[in-house]
């Protein structure tokens, strides 16, 4: 088996990530009719998808996940098995598959017009395509129940957060990129042979 090898920038960059979409979950507005809820969750995610590699993208989640399902309260306090296996636990999953298709789609250089595209497009379809037919499933739905519980009232807002991490993922590229030059520059500094007195 493959092992997976990450710089100590790498991590810093997934545990920082991995932070913010656990802060962003608090940002929550409760649908009284879903077991979904509107929250700032998603805007973090497609940050993480604009900002990071398609494998720290997935790590990120993936540790957002674990966190979750140990009971650590990165969902707006709520948590445990019961909360990531249940009905809205396909978002969880889907936020693993759409940051590594994001960041595999988005391009290497920033495009505000491919980035938006790629967000809408492939993150609402993945993540809340995904959420309510998990939904359906595990709620023992309708489709029309589900699909109007789990997928059509997201869809406004979350066009709007796609937007909206769009325009954030240039600032958060460009701090990362001065902290990866940073952290190049130490290294050949510290690889630097010193010469004898």
């Amino acid at each position: 088996m493959k092992k997976i090898k990450l710089s100590t920038l790498q991590i810093t960059k997934i545990a920082f990530m991995t932070a913010f979409v656990s802060a962003a979950s608090y940002l929550r507005i409760p649908l009284p009719f879903s077991e979904g809820a509107i929250t700032g969750q998603t805007l973090a995610v497609n940050l993480v998808a604009l900002t990071l590699s398609p494998k720290e993208a997935f790590i990120t989640m993936l540790c957002y996940w674990l966190l979750g399902v140990v009971g650590a309260p990165v969902y707006g306090g709520a948590a445990g098995p019961g909360k990531m296996f249940g009905p809205a636990g396909g978002y969880f999953v889907a936020f693993m598959l759409a940051v590594v298709l994001i960041a595999a789609g988005r391009g290497k250089k920033y495009n505000l017009f491919r980035y938006t595209f790629v967000t809408i497009l492939v993150g609402i379809l993945v993540i809340d395509g995904i959420g309510f037919i998990w939904m359906k499933v595990v709620a023992d739905m309708t489709w029309k129940a589900a699909f109007m519980a789990g997928f059509l009232p997201f869809l406004p807002l979350d066009i709007v957060k796609c937007i909206g991490a769009v325009l954030l993922a240039k600032p958060v590229q460009g701090a990362f990129y001065v902290i990866e030059g940073e952290n190049g520059r130490r290294s050949d500094t510290s690889a630097t042979p010193k010469a004898k007195a």
